[in-house]
């Protein structure tokens, strides 16, 4: 299956890159720039295969970086979370603290306009698309967001000993259930196919109304991302973080 990866840039300095690990071929382009490496893909074992490779060029850190789902009732689509930790299925991953602290005064200095919060992920191996299923897993642990994409950047980061960081902002909130024909046409790689959803409206039209709801949540995320990857750089977040 084809991965979107970007050769491994060194920065102004002559320094590894940062390595941004993201699920969606749109969050890959978002965040492509000087002294990134960028590896995506929605499956996790092709994830984590682009993902070693790309560790095994040599990296100054890892980033997990692009949308979440809601878990926490009160954030809206587009704000945006700095983690501190993530509760994966193999259990608590720590982010390197002072990156993180420097990724936030950058987003709270930068052109971000949404809410900037800070606190535990949540990471899954399948979508949690259900309302219900997202208060379960919020009443469990307290994370503010979940994704399918921080556990796995995370273990990479600790087995390779260098630092690990978490940026995402929330595409769906808590009380949202997706309606089926939005995941309907994702592929491998993260980007979507049309041909599957239209099938699903065409089976189910009653979730046009719902569709049409995600895309503007959907806008609302890609906008704070857009802005918090300017930060960042603008700020030199990436790489200050990476060895701060």
């Amino acid at each position: 299956m084809p991965l979107s990866t970007m050769p491994s840039a060194q920065d102004g300095h002559g320094g590894l890159p940062v390595i941004v690990v993201t699920g969606m071929a749109f969050e890959a382009r978002i965040a492509r720039g000087p002294g990134v490496d960028v590896v995506h893909a929605a499956r996790a074992d092709l994830l984590t295969r682009a993902l070693d490779a790309a560790v095994a060029r040599g990296c100054a850190g890892i980033v997990s970086f692009g949308t979440a789902g809601g878990l926490a009732p009160d954030l809206e689509p587009g704000a945006v979370i700095v983690a501190d930790a993530v509760e994966g299925p193999s259990g608590r991953i720590e982010t390197d603290r002072a990156w993180a602290d420097r990724l936030a005064a950058a987003l709270s200095a930068g052109t971000l306009k949404a809410p900037l919060r800070r606190g535990p992920m949540a990471a899954v191996a399948a979508p949690l698309v259900s309302a219900s299923d997202k208060n379960a897993l919020h009443r469990l642990n307290g994370a503010l967001a979940v994704d399918m994409e921080s556990h796995i950047a995370g273990a990479t980061a600790a087995a390779h000993g260098v630092p690990f960081a978490v940026c995402r902002a929330i595409v769906d909130p808590a009380w949202r259930t997706l309606p089926s024909a939005a995941t309907a046409g994702l592929r491998d790689d993260g980007s979507t196919a049309i041909g599957p959803i239209l099938r699903e409206l065409l089976r189910q039209p009653s979730q046009l109304g719902g569709l049409i709801q995600v895309a503007v949540d959907a806008r609302a995320a890609r906008l704070s991302l857009v802005h918090a990857r300017r930060a960042i750089e603008e700020a030199g977040a990436w790489r200050m973080g990476a060895v701060g």
